[in-house]
């Protein structure tokens, strides 16, 4: 886990495990597997795009996204991101640590956390400018494909 801004964190699933009774935690988890299927219950393939809980679902002190690692960013859905995005910084708002989190702690959350960043204005410049110093903030960060191409052609819109 990684602190990339004041109380704003870019870990893994495992520290989640370590925070999830810290009650000064707000925790955004890009990551189907396991939490979004356990939240929302199912147990086939995916859920049905009908769910009212298929982007995202909230929880106490977390927001759990239905994400997956992919190689083209059209599946990577923009209402998921807006509402991580969203999430955090009503969070630092209202006090609370963050935590953004995905299995390996390389490519969703890492990205969510470099939008963050770039919303929060404390990363500017254009998106190679941008990722270039995020790196040093954060050297885990090693995006898929699809969440970097999102991030990239989404860059000033988020």
């Amino acid at each position: 886990m990684v602190e990339i801004c004041k109380g704003v964190y870019v870990g893994t699933l495992e520290d989640y495990e370590s925070v999830v009774n810290d009650y000064s935690f707000f925790t955004v988890i890009a990551a189907k597997e396991p939490y979004h299927r356990r939240a929302v219950g199912y147990s086939g393939r995916s859920c049905g795009k009908e769910h009212p809980e298929y982007l995202y679902a909230e929880r106490e002190r977390c927001l759990i996204c239905n994400l997956i690692d992919v190689d083209n960013p059209d599946w990577i859905s923009p209402v998921i991101i807006s509402k991580a995005l969203e999430s955090v910084g009503n969070a630092v708002e209202n006090g609370l640590k963050v935590l953004i989190c995905c299995n390996q702690g390389k490519s969703r959350s890492a990205g969510i956390g470099m939008l963050f960043l770039n919303r929060s204005g404390v990363l500017g410049g254009s998106f190679e400018e941008a990722e270039q110093s995020y790196r040093q903030l954060y050297p885990c960060y090693e995006p898929a494909n699809g969440i970097r191409q999102f991030i990239k052609s989404n860059w000033n819109e988020m």
